[in-house]
């Protein structure tokens, strides 16, 4: 399915759509979207808590059950976090997933802090 790079503008597909649908999807806040209120995943709300193992588990939570919804050309097979140690509260959500054709994909998501 082909789409727009939101940055550029210029016609985007294939992987470089899903990890951009990836990305949007997961910083997208439910119920910010005027005529689609369950757009997104939980993940914003999760930001200002502490970076501990229960949050740790809703975030990964939250990201699979967005995923799971909103973008069916992936499945997810782990996902990991890594924790900015140069910006304190930043981390990024490394995503390994594969696609209905087989194809791996990696995606790298900012959420929190300056990630």
């Amino acid at each position: 399915m082909p789409g727009m790079n939101r940055t550029t503008g210029a016609s985007i597909a294939g992987l470089e759509h899903i990890r951009q649908s990836v990305a949007d999807i997961l910083t997208t806040p439910i119920g910010s979207r005027l005529m689609r209120r369950d757009y997104g995943s939980l993940l914003p709300s999760l930001i200002d808590q502490p970076l501990n193992d229960a949050t740790l588990m809703r975030t990964y939570s939250a990201a699979v059950m967005a995923i799971i919804r909103w973008e069916p050309r992936i499945v997810v097979r782990s996902i990991n976090r890594r924790v900015g140690t140069t910006a304190p509260g930043s981390a990024t959500l490394e995503i390994d997933a594969v696609t209905s054709d087989g194809e791996d994909v990696s995606l790298s998501v900012p959420v929190g802090g300056r990630a």
